[in-house]
């Protein structure tokens, strides 16, 4: 699935947190992929259709560095498939005992015109990944090389990914609180909904900057909403 300008716009401007409550409003209850965070702190903005990769424990006469080195390693394949503007999700099983993947990896996604990766177990080289301004989220670092407990074994197939399950051409939206996985069918409508929700929260928060209490105010109500729409108005933000 492609996103079109004016969905991708609203998902720029908008939480991880406010997409979250849109979710849950919808029925999801759970859309975060749990204990992914930005490498460098802060991170940067990730959106992007999933492409998948899973991995299954290790077998010791199958995952070796002379297997790794072949061109039809699924891992290797996943760099080298991964559609640009595509997000890379890895199934890792929830497991950081050694690396989803690595720093090479990673520019090498960059560089391809990819809009990032996340894993539920860990990357390796993080301080070089953090230098590659590429959006990256993991639980922790994993300084072990991958086939010492992964063994990738299949690409673009649904996935579950920290606790959750992402199906190819899902979106996948990561800020500095984490990453939040929207099924594509309901894409536009929470992109819509969520964009709505950010302009009505700084309303919101200009109203408690000013003295207001929050009942009444936060969750909106239909007397507050009218006020929205008149500030909505007065601030240029209704064109």
């Amino acid at each position: 699935m492609s996103l079109s300008d004016t969905v991708r716009a609203k998902l720029e401007a908008v939480s991880v947190s406010t997409l979250t409550t849109v979710l849950f409003k919808r029925g999801f209850r759970s859309r975060l992929i749990q204990g992914a965070l930005p490498i460098g702190g802060a991170g940067v903005r990730m959106i992007g259709p999933a492409f998948t990769l899973r991995f299954i424990p290790e077998r010791e006469d199958l995952d070796t560095m002379a297997e790794y080195a072949k061109p039809t390693h699924v891992q290797r394949r996943a760099i080298e498939e991964c559609p640009p503007g595509h997000v890379l999700v890895i199934d890792a099983r929830g497991d950081a005992s050694a690396a989803s993947a690595g720093d090479i990896m990673m520019a090498r996604l960059k560089a391809r015109g990819c809009a990032g990766a996340v894993t539920d177990g860990g990357f390796r080289d993080t301080a070089d990944i953090a230098a590659l301004g590429f959006p990256a989220y993991h639980q922790r670092p994993a300084a072990p090389s991958t086939p010492i407990r992964h063994h990738p074994v299949d690409l673009n197939l649904p996935v579950g990914c920290g606790g959750i399950a992402v199906y190819p051409g899902d979106i996948v939206v990561g800020d500095s609180e984490g990453v939040v996985v929207i099924p594509k069918e309901i894409v536009e409508d929470a992109a819509a909904e969520a964009f709505e929700m950010t302009s009505y929260e700084e309303f919101a928060a200009a109203k408690v900057a000013e003295g207001r209490s929050i009942f009444g105010l936060f969750p909106g109500t239909p007397e507050s909403r009218v006020e929205f729409e008149a500030w909505k108005r007065e601030t240029g933000r209704s064109k």
